[in-house]
């Protein structure tokens, strides 16, 4: 296929890693892959939680009229490309990925990693949000065909009037070829001042909904007495987990790394004892899991329904009820405590993310599966692989 695969994503963070996953992989089975999108910037994104009403007006203003420039900017690619798939990330309010694909009678795949309209309502405050969830729902039903990334996030789309049928599971994955079980994290607890065995740590940019502040509390428990917290990030919550860490006398027991190259996040989970996912909402996909797994890392992390579509607790990860300190401290310290445990888990959490294909080439073949019938045409032989799809919907 050529597809033409537009974003509007400029942070270095996360989205940066799905895209550039997902078209390497894309690429490596064949596709001839065109990306529009703007240059990639250092950060994570904004450091204002909920940005004053002036700011959240003017923000607000200019992704409405984006879709202008963006549908521009899109025909013009999609006239010099003459693509047979358009797949776009959606981006909130943006309408010219569906523009362009109707006036060029193209299928469209968007990729939908949130219910944008109300989560953005909910961080930093829409001034139109009736408005902004109506423009969403129309832009959402005029798609081809909706990635979206987990199943929970799929049931609601369709909840919101997205045809079900419509809808294929694509979550995060992991590029095996860098995050591997093999990799040794010896340099990295060496300039950190770490103990071999005795490592909690954490990945992502870091926000207050991570809740670390729970990993803080369950620090302060006897059972994890000896334990050392390696936080690999950087973000708006830094100051304030600084200043908890040091009210609680902890200050001596947790090292923050600041802003990490992705190339180099293996070698720092590699650090790791026993790997955190302390917090993380209801729908979403999170990149950091599926590198736990890829590393071969026992994951402690929330049971909820999203992430119990990739891992079943007591089996590939420990799950605790969401926001329960206590019981977050007791998953961790009973696999510092128990390292054969801890390795057969980590095990068993890699053998999950492998029969899964949670990892971009899975992906890439879950996209081709679901938009071979649009295209009038069968790929070449040996293109599309099978998909496990129940694997990957299934709660």
């Amino acid at each position: 296929m050529r597809i033409l695969y537009a974003h509007r994503t400029r942070a270095r963070d996360g989205s940066a890693v799905h895209i550039r996953g997902l078209v390497e992989a894309l690429r490596s089975r064949g596709h001839e892959v065109r990306e529009v999108g703007p240059p990639i910037r250092a950060g994570g994104g904004s450091s204002r939680e909920r940005p004053g009403w002036l700011l959240r007006a003017v923000r607000e203003a200019a992704e409405y009229a984006y879709t202008p420039f963006g549908t521009w900017r899109l025909a013009r690619a999609a006239r010099a490309f003459r693509p047979d798939l358009l797949y776009q990330r959606y981006a909130f309010a943006d309408a010219s990925g569906v523009r362009v694909a109707e006036r060029r009678g193209l299928p469209i795949c968007l990729e939908v990693n949130a219910p944008l309209a109300r989560e953005i309502h909910r961080t930093r405050g829409l001034l139109f949000p009736g408005l902004a969830r109506r423009l969403e729902r129309s832009i959402l039903t005029r798609a081809s065909r909706i990635a979206a990334v987990s199943g929970v996030l799929r049931d609601e789309l369709a909840g919101e009037g997205v045809d079900p049928s419509r809808i294929l599971v694509t979550p995060n994955g992991a590029d095996l070829s860098r995050f591997r079980p093999d990799l040794d994290g010896t340099e990295v607890r060496r300039r950190h001042s770490l103990p071999e065995g005795r490592v909690l740590g954490f990945v992502g940019y870091l926000r207050e909904w991570h809740r670390l502040d729970l990993v803080l509390e369950a620090m302060a428990a006897p059972r994890l007495r000896e334990a050392r917290l390696l936080v690999v990030g950087d973000g708006p919550a830094r100051g304030p987990l600084e200043g908890r860490a040091r009210s609680a006398g902890l200050s001596d027991r947790v090292r923050f790394t600041g802003e990490v190259a992705h190339a180099e996040i293996p070698l720092h989970i590699a650090a790791f004892d026993v790997a955190l996912l302390p917090a993380i909402n209801a729908y979403a996909s999170p990149l950091k899991l599926f590198e736990y797994l890829a590393c071969g890392k026992a994951v402690v992390a929330p049971k909820q329904g999203n992430l119990e579509e990739v891992v079943r607790d007591g089996k590939e990860a420990l799950l605790f009820s969401p926001g329960d300190a206590r019981a977050l401290g007791e998953a961790a310290a009973g696999l510092l405590e128990r390292p054969q445990a801890r390795a057969a888990l980590g095990h068993a959490g890699r053998e999950r993310l492998l029969a899964g294909k949670f990892t971009w080439e899975g992906n890439a073949q879950r996209l081709e599966e679901a938009v071979v019938p649009l295209l009038g045409r069968p790929l070449p032989r040996g293109t599309t692989a099978p998909v496990l799809g129940g694997e990957v919907g299934g709660r």
